[in-house]
């Protein structure tokens, strides 16, 4: 079982702080709990208590992710051939979005079909099946998230920022296919509307970066 964080970290604190109430033997037990709640040079715990209490509270950058909650459809482009001139490949599928710990985060679950080259060389259609989470972190005061499919056995994880004046959030990653090939990756993904948003994947290759994937959502319903 693991142990919670917050609780960790009392008990990390709690740990400093027990050199100095050894110290104090010779002085009365109130003169020793002082000492030991705020040891030289660490923080009160009860102060520390109200931080950690403070952070962990919801504010409109978890509403932005949790206003993007229900079914979605998506139509996807890929441009993975290197001929500038050659017509992306497309596929469709269905996106759910769910909010979780009590709107802390947003939980999105992928299905659909990607056309991928067979053993044989040719392309074939394959099931794919992603999953990401995504939320705000009050502490790094940034937009942070992460992605498994499966297409491969790694995690991804991206932090990034939201612009409201063009309703944008910009992440930033870095993804490794196979060994010794890291790619720094931006995705921009443009909330257009409560039914409509769209996501850019732009890859960086030699100091080249080039939108190698786009991804049309809407709404469930909604044209």
């Amino acid at each position: 079982m693991k142990i919670p964080t917050l609780l960790v970290t009392i008990l990390s604190a709690t740990l400093i702080a027990a050199p100095s109430f050894a110290q104090t033997s010779g002085e009365s037990p109130a003169a020793a709990t002082n000492s030991a709640a705020a040891p030289s040079g660490q923080p009160n715990m009860q102060e520390m208590m109200k931080q950690m209490m403070e952070m962990s509270k919801l504010n409109e950058n978890h509403k932005l992710l949790t206003d993007l909650d229900g079914n979605w459809n998506y139509t996807i482009r890929f441009w993975m051939n290197p001929d500038p001139n050659a017509p992306p490949q497309q596929s469709k599928g269905t996106a759910t979005r769910k909010s979780v710990m009590g709107g802390r985060y947003v939980m999105m679950d992928v299905s659909g079909k990607m056309q991928m080259p067979g053993e044989d060389g040719k392309m074939k259609d394959m099931q794919f099946k992603g999953m990401g989470i995504e939320g705000y972190d009050n502490v790094k005061k940034k937009f942070v998230a992460s992605w498994i499919d499966n297409m491969g056995t790694g995690i991804q994880f991206s932090d990034g920022t939201y612009d409201p004046a063009t309703k944008t959030f910009t992440y930033t990653s870095e993804m490794e296919p196979v060994p010794g090939m890291k790619t720094p990756v931006r995705e921009v993904i443009k909330v257009a509307d409560n039914n409509h948003m769209t996501l850019e994947w732009y890859e960086n290759h030699g100091g080249q970066e080039k939108k190698t994937m786009e991804i049309n959502y809407a709404r469930a319903g909604k044209k």
